[in-house]
């Protein structure tokens, strides 16, 4: 399609993928975080373009989150959007349930450990069961590719520098997430995130008065608020002159 339109010059607006990091830091408030989480993650059964897709957890507070996170995930329920209850249903089709299968294999063979789930769901279907990993590293796909499906894959991290770094180790710029309460580290990781979008404190950040968008390969241009309008219009310049009273 952009071949297409740049043969005239047609302008375009794309909101494509992204391989969101939603980062905690030992400063935040935990179970705000833990909540944030949840709907990042296993909202829509992960299959969201702003996904919390790798959740990095600092070193201190790794182990107590990801036991809790585990305890939220039980309680997921999984089934038809109609069912009483049901908070997750089915992968959009089988070519995404391949793909959530393929790369929690690799994440697994590779050395992550599966703390629970990791398999299609005993519903049938397209169903896959709400997944937590951990030790999720650089050389698995699941780090560069939008896994679209209801698994946290969880990487941790020692300090502020390196949680940046990890976060945008990625050619995708949609959305990025971090908890924090120190106000200064506030200012500075929304700075240093190369991302379109930024939620601070929250895991919900989808609302039409804001520019949704992003950055490096996840598009150009803005959909949403005043910025998606402008997106669409052309600037134009006209420059008035010898409009006074003849000399």
């Amino acid at each position: 399609m952009t071949r297409d339109c740049a043969d005239d010059l047609t302008k375009v607006s794309l909101e494509l993928g992204g391989n969101a990091a939603f980062i905690v830091f030992d400063d935040a408030d935990i179970d705000a975080a833990l909540k944030g989480a949840q709907i990042c993650k296993f909202r829509n059964a992960g299959q969201t373009c702003i996904a919390a897709n790798r959740i990095l957890l600092q070193d201190s507070i790794h182990d107590a989150f990801v036991d809790a996170l585990c305890e939220k995930a039980k309680s997921i329920s999984v089934g038809h959007g109609l069912g009483a209850n049901v908070a997750q249903g089915p992968l959009i089709d089988t070519r995404g349930l391949d793909k959530v299968e393929r790369l929690v294999a690799d994440a697994t063979a590779k050395g992550a450990t599966l703390k629970m789930g990791g398999r299609r769901h005993e519903a049938g279907g397209t169903y896959y069961q709400p997944t937590v990993m951990t030790g999720v590293t650089n050389e698995m796909d699941i780090s560069h590719q939008e896994v679209f499906g209801p698994v946290a894959a969880i990487a941790s991290f020692t300090d502020e520098a390196e949680a940046i770094a990890m976060a945008n180790d990625t050619p995708y710029g949609l959305a990025g997430y971090f908890y924090s309460r120190d106000v200064g580290r506030i200012f500075r990781v929304a700075d240093a995130l190369k991302t379109g979008i930024v939620g601070v404190n929250t895991g919900l950040i989808s609302t039409e008065v804001a520019p949704f968008g992003g950055v490096k390969e996840s598009g150009i241009g803005r959909e949403g608020s005043k910025y998606g309008i402008e997106d669409w219009t052309e600037l134009k310049y006209i420059c008035l002159a010898g409009l006074g009273a003849p000399s």
